[in-house]
């Protein structure tokens, strides 16, 4: 169907569009309208909290509660923000599905340049979540520094004009995951890092495009 074959032409477009970012390098990272590099703005980085053991009756409730995107212009504390939500979750209070459509309230509205499954790629499927669910598992994060990777230094050198199309760019962040369960201490904090590319046009807050397949230093 014609529809369909649009859907899959925007996503497949969205997919290069992230690994051009990064791995080839074609499309450079924007900073900021004023030209000033924003990777010494201060970005607040949160953990999420741990709800109580009683859990709402209402879904809409539970997913109330879930992170939704900060309205910034800055696209490095926006991608610290978006780190904590994708390195964070509750069995406790949420569900599989809420999760998800959480998360994908922080995609930008433009589709061909969503992609949606990498985000999802990182939240655990419907039966794994039940699982962890029996154990009450959670889990909590912080993101430590984020920074513009060096490919896009060099490409914004080469081309300053190259990211005015889309205003995506890439931006990665490091920082910290703890997970723990009901009735246990808590547990070691993991070092994690990830790659997110974010676009942020200058009308309009920045949003998520989509998370890159492999970390761009």
């Amino acid at each position: 169907m014609p529809g369909s074959a649009l859907v899959r032409r925007r996503v497949l477009l969205g997919v290069a569009v992230l690994v051009m970012l990064v791995i080839c390098s074609g499309v450079l990272a924007y900073i900021t309208r004023d030209g000033r590099s924003s990777a010494d703005h201060p970005a607040a980085a949160a953990s999420s909290p741990a709800p109580g053991p009683s859990t709402p009756s209402s879904p809409g409730a539970r997913s109330s509660a879930l992170p939704g995107p900060p309205s910034t212009h800055d696209p490095i504390a926006f991608a610290k923000a978006a780190a904590v939500a994708l390195w964070s979750y509750d069995t406790r209070s949420s569900s599989q599905p809420e999760l998800v459509a959480s998360l994908h309230r922080w995609l930008t509205v433009e589709g061909q340049y969503a992609d949606a499954d990498s985000v999802d790629r990182l939240v655990p499927s419907p039966l794994l979540w039940g699982r962890m669910a029996d154990s009450g598992q959670f889990a909590t994060a912080t993101a430590a520094e984020a920074h513009f990777p060096e490919s896009f230094t060099r490409a914004l050198q080469a081309d300053p004009g190259a990211i005015s199309q889309a205003y995506v760019y890439a931006v990665t962040v490091s920082g910290k995951q703890s997970i723990s369960w009901d009735g246990a201490p808590a547990g070691g904090a993991e070092d994690r890092s990830a790659t997110l590319a974010v676009q942020c046009r200058p009308d309009r807050p920045c949003a998520l495009a989509g998370v890159l397949p492999a970390v761009a230093p």
